[in-house]
């Protein structure tokens, strides 16, 4: 069986850290891991998408259409864009706050994320938003979002991983430095289940 994750977000969210720590995982567990990702112009505030696949006997890293078993989103436009990923019945983890786009910011458009976030609720039957922004502030450091994601993830069952592997990945793979404000992050984090 592969348990599929596409995570997606724009550029200095953390999305590709965040793909590393649960392909990280699941390699400390001896299973079959192949990641990928899509970056364009990440550094610059432009999409970001990783695939993640895990177990079984994977041809290729990228997740087909309808094939990702969870959507992991770090901004709501991101998570709508990435929709056709789902399969049936997938879950769909997003981040509230909107990161309002270049373009956006040129035309005086008023993008909040709030019809992104009602697309999501019209369309997807496993839902779950995340205060990222109330969890950051708290902890200090905007730079935990994508572990914040990813707690809400593991603590919905979403991913073939539990909180201690992943406090295990943090431990693991990131600097002292950060250590302590990211296991932080993951013990302060809930997903609100929407209906």
């Amino acid at each position: 069986m592969t348990n599929s994750c596409l995570l997606c977000g724009v550029g200095g969210q953390g999305t590709v850290l965040a793909s590393k720590m649960i392909a990280f995982a699941a390699m400390e567990k001896g299973e079959n891991v192949r990641t990928a990702e899509t970056i364009g112009m990440a550094q610059r505030g432009g999409s970001v998408v990783s695939h993640v696949r895990v177990g079984g006997s994977i041809k290729s890293p990228i997740i087909p259409i309808h094939g990702a078993d969870v959507l992991i989103a770090f901004e709501p436009a991101e998570a709508v864009r990435c929709l056709e990923y789902l399969k049936e019945g997938g879950t769909v983890i997003v981040n509230k706050k909107a990161v309002k786009p270049v373009t956006s910011s040129l035309t005086g458009s008023d993008y909040d994320g709030k019809v992104m976030l009602s697309h999501l609720q019209k369309k997807v039957k496993k839902l779950i938003l995340v205060d990222g922004d109330a969890v950051c502030e708290r902890c200090g450091s905007a730079k935990v979002l994508n572990m914040v994601l990813l707690a809400a993830a593991v603590k919905a069952g979403a991913l073939s991983m539990n909180i201690e592997e992943l406090q295990n990945a943090i431990e693991k793979k990131l600097p002292e430095k950060f250590k302590e404000i990211n296991l932080k992050a993951v013990h302060m984090t809930e997903g609100e289940v929407m209906p």
